[in-house]
């Protein structure tokens, strides 16, 4: 939950580095608590989708944020989120990418988290 946590503080931070941990944690969490946000919606709201909808708006920036950050930790840009458009495609390559083990040491978008734990 702590990672979950740590990725909302750090709302709109699209710099820096995320471990896979992190990454994985947040999105664990995340799908969570939007299928917990549906069936509200769907027993105590009548199928209305306002939970669900005011929840997704909610994370959508801290999750392109530690999407990014997950990319720069293997080397990549940010803007390479943006080939989820391509579909399937554009899913396959994004889920490679987010399972790609991080880069050894300094990389340009800031030091290893891994050894800033350590």
């Amino acid at each position: 939950m702590n990672w979950y946590i740590d990725v909302i503080k750090n709302y709109a931070v699209f710099s820096g580095r995320a471990t896979r941990m992190e990454y994985w944690m947040f999105t664990l969490f995340n799908v969570i608590f939007s299928v917990a946000a549906m069936l509200i919606d769907h027993f105590i709201l009548n199928g209305l989708r306002l939970t669900d909808t005011l929840y997704t708006l909610a994370v959508l920036v801290p999750g392109l944020a530690v999407g990014a950050r997950r990319l720069h930790d293997i080397g990549r840009t940010g803007w390479w989120q943006l080939i989820a458009f391509i579909p399937l495609l554009g899913a396959i390559v994004l889920l490679i990418f987010f399972c790609t083990d991080s880069q050894d040491k300094t990389n340009k978008y800031g030091p290893d988290p891994k050894e800033l734990t350590i």
